[in-house]
């Protein structure tokens, strides 16, 4: 194990949400994302900006092995 991870929020089971409250949306929160999906084996992730002017949703969805 490399470390520990903590959601900020899990739906059924099923959705990581990622919080985040930044100026802008960058490419690194995304890889985040992604690498928290294949860790932890869930299929639905969505990434939630809270930005100065408005609310940005990045949804990632990944292919799981049968």
């Amino acid at each position: 194990m490399v470390g520990t991870y903590k959601a900020d929020l899990i739906v059924n089971e099923l959705i990581i949400v990622e919080l985040k409250s930044v100026l802008n949306l960058v490419k690194e929160f995304e890889v985040q994302l992604v690498n928290y999906l294949t860790a932890t084996i869930k299929p639905v992730g969505l990434l939630i900006t809270f930005g100065p002017k408005r609310v940005e949703i990045k949804r990632n969805i990944r292919e799981l092995p049968n």
